[in-house]
C-alpha cells in the first residue's frame, strides 16, 4: 500500500508565495500589517495549496478558533437534523464554522457518559463553545459557554432554548376537546427531558380545564422514537374503550401511532383522530396528513447559535432561558366526533388552570 500524500505545513505555503513565514502567519490571523498585494498573493496560494492551519494551532495563537460544537443524539433524529440547520443558517452570518458529535442512538442512556466526554474533547482548544441537543446527562465541567436546545428536565443550569411546550400541549387538548373528543389518548416524549414533561402537563390540564377525568390507562410512556410509539399506539388501540383520538408528544411518535392504527384495521381519522407535535417535514407528506405542533426547530437551532456567539463574545444576556412560540397546525388526522357520540360522554363545566 502506498503512503498517504504529504500534508501541507505553513513553510510550503511560505515558500511557494516566496514570502516569510511570519508573513503567512500573519496573513492567516487577519493581521492589518500586511501589504494588500502580499495578502492576495498569500491567500491564492492557500487555496491552490489546500493548506488548512490546525484549530489547536489557531486557538493558541488567538484564542479562538471560531468553531462551535453541536452535540446531538442521533444524526438520523429529525429533530436534531432541523436544529442543525438552524445553526447552520446562523453560523454563516457570523463567520463560524461547527463540529458535529453524536451520539449514535437517542434511546440509548450511556449517552450522559459520552456527551460529557465529548464536552471535555470540544473544550480542549478545538472550539469556542458548545451546543448540546436533547442532553441525557445532568452534569457536566466546562471552561467554555454551553447552550441547550431542549434541555434536560434534572438540569445542568445553563442558557437554553426550549418552546413553550405546556401551552402547546394545552392548545391540542383543547383542539381536540373542542371536537368532541372526551378519550383522548397520550403517548409521552422522553421524560428526562424538559420538555416532554410539559407537554404531559399541558395534556393533564386540558383534561381539567374540560372536566373530564384522567384515566392512567390512556397514558403511555414514550421516548420520542417511533418504535416505542408504536409500542404505546398498540396498547390503547387494543384496550377494550379504546380512545378517540390519541396525542403523541411528538411526531416521530406520531408515526408509531399511524403504523399501530393501520395494522390493527382501523383507519385515521375516521375511527381514531391522531396529533403530533414538531412539525418535522415527513409531517405533511403522512397520508393523511398530520394535525401536529410546529415549533419552528430550525429557529431554535439559530436561536441557539446566536446566543452561544454572544456569550463567546462576552456580550450580556437578557436571559439564560429563550422560549419559542408555537403553533397548531391543522392538518387531515383528526375529525369531529358527531353530537351523539360524545354527548353521552360526562363532562364538567370547564375551569381556569393556574399558571
Amino acid at each position: 500500500m502506498g503512503r498517504g500524500k504529504k500534508a501541507i505545513t505553513i513553510r510550503d505555503v511560505a515558500r511557494t508565495a516566496g514570502v516569510s513565514v511570519s508573513t503567512v502567519s500573519r496573513v492567516l490571523n487577519d493581521k492589518d500589517d500586511v501589504a494588500p498585494e502580499t495578502y492576495e498573493k498569500v491567500q491564492i496560494v492557500i487555496r491552490r495549496l489546500g493548506y488548512t492551519s490546525s484549530l489547536a494551532a489557531r486557538s493558541m495563537r488567538s484564542r479562538r478558533t471560531n468553531v462551535i460544537g453541536l452535540i446531538m443524539p442521533d444524526v438520523e433524529y429529525p429533530f436534531a437534523i432541523e436544529v442543525m440547520k438552524g445553526v447552520n443558517h446562523a453560523i454563516t452570518q457570523h463567520g463560524y464554522e461547527f463540529i458535529v458529535y453524536t451520539g449514535g442512538e437517542i434511546r440509548n442512556e450511556s449517552t450522559a457518559e459520552r456527551e460529557r466526554r465529548y464536552i471535555s474533547l470540544l473544550n480542549s482548544s478545538i472550539t469556542d463553545g458548545i451546543i448540546l441537543v436533547t442532553p441525557a446527562t445532568t452534569h457536566f465541567s466546562t471552561a467554555s459557554p454551553v447552550v441547550v436546545v431542549d434541555p434536560n428536565s434534572q438540569g445542568p443550569p445553563c442558557p437554553a432554548v426550549i418552546a413553550t411546550n405546556r401551552a402547546a400541549a394545552l392548545n391540542v387538548m383543547e383542539y381536540l376537546i373542542g371536537l368532541g373528543h372526551r378519550r383522548i389518548g397520550f403517548v409521552t416524549g422522553r421524560l428526562g427531558l424538559e420538555s416532554a414533561v410539559r407537554r404531559l402537563e399541558g395534556y393533564k390540564d386540558g383534561l381539567r380545564q374540560a372536566g373530564i377525568a384522567q384515566d392512567p390507562d390512556l397514558i403511555q410512556i414514550g421516548d420520542y422514537t417511533e418504535e416505542v410509539g408504536y409500542a404505546c399506539a398498540q396498547r390503547l388501540v387494543s384496550l377494550a374503550n379504546r380512545p378517540t383520538a390519541i396525542f403523541a408528544a411528538n411526531d416521530q411518535s406520531a408515526l408509531g401511532v399511524y403504523r399501530a392504527v393501520e395494522e390493527a384495521g382501523l383507519e385515521i381519522p375516521k375511527d381514531i383522530s391522531v396529533v403530533g407535535f414538531d412539525n418535522i417535514p415527513e409531517a405533511a407528506h403522512t397520508k393523511p396528513g398530520l394535525t401536529t405542533v410546529d415549533q419552528f426547530i430550525d429557529q431554535m437551532g439559530r436561536v441557539a447559535a446566536e446566543q452561544l456567539i454572544a456569550l463567546i463574545q462576552g456580550e450580556a444576556q437578557e436571559s439564560e432561558t429563550r422560549k419559542m412560540p408555537t403553533q397548531l397546525v391543522v392538518r387531515d388526522s383528526c375529525r369531529a366526533l358527531a353530537t351523539s357520540a360524545f354527548e353521552a360522554q360526562p363532562s364538567a363545566a370547564p375551569r381556569k388552570v393556574a399558571k
